[in-house]
């Protein structure tokens, strides 16, 4: 089973997730925190996003406040009693659980509690009491009213601890960073492995990397709320999971079979693109890239390698001489506009968005008036756990930034360009590049701030117009919809909700996805949306978040409403394209052959590494769009089986296999996982 009893939340694909790790139960209790509204049920189906069930039991014994609960319990007549006094659903189950012993720090029992269960086994007036397991209980559970008990269609949101979301802003962003750093090192290692038998593929390594980043994910670290000296040493282990990766990402692409001078270009992700890749430094003296367009700037060069094919390693060769190849589109950067072949963006002296105009679609993206990309700083000063929370009044006092003190073009084309803006918010001073490639409508925004704010709260804000009473947030392996509007109790405690990439509001015809690298925090309220930049809470860490930052977002308009546009997007934001400069003795170059490839664009290869036996490839993929799809995954090697796995990598089913092709059909909001050896 799975035993959560603690954590702040749960996302709607959580019980696909359980299932595939080879778990039945879900047991917490923290949703009975929640501040306005209870939900009707203590036991229940909880059914996720793909329609996968889990049997749910929410403990009742109490702790403080009218709904709150414990898994602390002291085993004494009040909790006893508390236990069944609390639960809602005494015509269908009559044999509850009380978690007891000092949990919340690892005391366990004691002799008294004991004792006192011991002695309340048949004491009059009060619930018999007696040890069983856990997993006695979830039997009798299932065998006792299972078929009666109700279903939960939803996410859990827990209505507290919203600030967890935001805290430690440093933290989550080197989780992202290595979350997707490891992915790459996995892909990387996956194609050595195939392409260079001499290769020997670092599992160890990535075995002990993943296991920081997961130490890392552990409560209280992840939600923000450890004391200061947690986050000093985080660090330092994040540093070194920065480090093996990279180790096994040079390793990797050393052991390609490529040959001669070269700037090699990966595309980590499942899905073909064409944005630019950014080489680090400089270009050997003398030496261009062939028929390949660049743009060199103070910190290294941007190229416009092309349409690049899913988890490939494309070779760009390198030569004596200039650059002949030219730019097919255009790219205006003055200190007022930036301006392409798909949007165009003013600016005004402050430094504000004044106009954002979609010339693909002939849309204006901001309502007539409103400034976009505006910082907001609110008081910060929640009513309990200030680390933990942020309260429904956050908005009743807010600051927005400075004028800019500068406005310059740093970058002018013919690839990239680039306003650098300096501004001021309160005591902290930060700096803007707001971006655009010649070749894409997306709108990028680096920002550096040295954070010297106490109990202040920093969103960014972005006025679009469009209406829709819901907003669909990205959440683990999947989306939802949530309102914008504040109709009942219900809507306006999610008054700050949680996503991983991007949130998006659309029309039915039009829409606009907000993305971001390292931000979790978010809220739409009608047409406005709003990410969760920075915190600086005291308790239990006096320094939180003080000091230098740095996170990225990004616009996207697009027609219709979203779909894999958005979420490619997002990904490419996350994991931008790898470019090396390699250089081996012989001739030629490496084919650009794509490692693995999918025929469905409402399906995402999220993973692609050597199984943990060492037998064959795991690919996992979900779906995101709620459609039924005929999957077929065409890989660069003849294929000799395929099995359907769990998460554990334990084999399910086999999968049909056709020379070099895998077809598997996806169900809606499936996690697949699927075992791939070659012949």
């Amino acid at each position: 089973m799975l035993w959560l009893p603690d954590v702040f939340g749960y996302a709607w694909n959580l019980p696909q997730l359980i299932k595939e790790a080879g778990l039945e139960y879900f047991f917490t209790i923290k949703i009975g925190w929640s501040q306005y509204n209870r939900l009707p049920y203590d036991s229940f189906w909880w059914q996720g996003l793909d329609g996968t069930k889990v049997l749910t039991h929410f403990s009742t014994t109490p702790d403080f406040g009218a709904f709150a609960s414990t898994y602390n319990a002291t085993v004494e007549p009040k909790p006893n009693l508390g236990t069944w006094q609390n639960f809602q659903q005494k015509e269908l189950q009559h044999t509850l659980l009380m978690s007891f012993g000092y949990g919340d720090g690892g005391g366990g029992p004691t002799r008294e509690m004991l004792e006192n269960l011991r002695e309340m086994e048949e004491f009059p007036a009060l619930p018999k009491m007696r040890n069983a397991s856990v997993r006695e209980f979830y039997e009798k559970m299932e065998e006792e009213a299972g078929s009666r008990l109700p279903t939960w269609n939803g996410e859990l949101y827990l209505e507290l601890h919203r600030g967890t979301y935001t805290t430690q802003g440093r933290n989550k962003r080197a989780n992202r960073k290595s979350e997707f750093i490891l992915h790459d090192a996995e892909l990387l290692a996956s194609m050595a492995s195939h392409l260079n038998q001499g290769y020997t593929y670092p599992q160890e390594t990535l075995n002990k990397a993943w296991e920081l980043v997961c130490l890392n994910q552990f409560h209280d670290i992840i939600p923000g709320s450890s004391i200061g000296p947690v986050y000093v040493e985080s660090q330092e282990q994040y540093a070194e999971i920065k480090a093996m990766a990279e180790g096994v990402i040079d390793a990797a692409i050393d052991a390609l079979p490529v040959h001669g001078d070269q700037v090699l270009v990966v595309n980590p992700t499942g899905f073909a693109r064409n944005d630019l890749a950014f080489l680090a430094g400089s270009l050997p003296a003398g030496i261009q890239l062939e028929n390949v367009a660049v743009q060199p700037t103070s910190d290294g060069v941007w190229i416009d390698a092309g349409e690049l094919s899913p988890f490939s390693a494309n070779s760009l060769a390198l030569a004596k001489g200039s650059s002949k190849a030219s730019v097919k589109g255009s790219l205006v950067a003055t200190p007022t506009l930036l301006e392409n072949d798909y949007v165009r963006v003013e600016l005004n002296a402050d430094g504000d968005i004044t106009r954002i105009y979609d010339k693909t679609n002939a849309r204006e993206v901001l309502p007539e008036g409103a400034l976009a990309n505006q910082f907001q700083a609110f008081e910060d000063r929640p009513i309990n756990w200030d680390a933990w929370d942020v309260d429904i009044f956050l908005p009743d006092k807010m600051w927005a930034a400075d004028p800019a003190t500068s406005v310059t073009v740093v970058e002018d084309g013919p690839l990239h360009a680039t306003w650098e803006i300096k501004r001021r918010i309160l005591h902290s001073d930060y700096t803007q590049r707001i971006s655009l490639s010649y070749n894409s409508p997306r709108l990028d925004v680096v920002t550096d701030i040295d954070w010297r704010e106490r109990h202040i709260f920093l969103k960014v804000a972005f006025p679009v117009d469009v209406f829709n009473p819901t907003a669909t947030y990205e959440i683990q392996w999947g989306n939802t919809e949530r309102p914008t509007h504040r109709n009942t109790s219900w809507d306006w405690a999610r008054f700050e909700t949680a996503a991983q990439k991007w949130v998006d509001l659309s029309e039915g015809d039009y829409g606009v996805s907000l993305l971001n690298d390292c931000k979790y925090g978010h809220d739409i309220k009608d047409n406005v949306m709003r990410i969760s930049l920075l915190r600086s809470t005291t308790v239990p860490d006096w320094e939180a978040d003080q000091g230098a930052h740095r996170f990225a977002y990004s616009l996207l308009p697009h027609a219709g409403r979203w779909d894999a546009t958005t979420i490619n997007a997002a990904y490419a934001l996350n994991d931008p394209l790898l470019a090396r400069v390699v250089s081996k003795p012989g001739g030629g170059e490496a084919a650009a052959q794509s490692f693995l490839t999918c025929n469905a664009p409402n399906v995402i290869v999220e993973t692609v590494k050597r199984a943990e036996d060492g037998n064959g490839y795991i690919v996992r993929m979900y779906e995101t769009q709620r459609k039924r799809t005929a999957v077929t995954l065409t890989t660069a090697f003849p294929v000799k089986t395929a099995v359907r796995t769990n998460l554990l990598e334990e084999e399910k089913t086999a999968v049909a296999v056709e020379g070099n092709t895998v077809h598997y059909n996806i169900r809606p909001y499936e996690i697949a996982t699927l075992r791939i050896v070659p012949a």
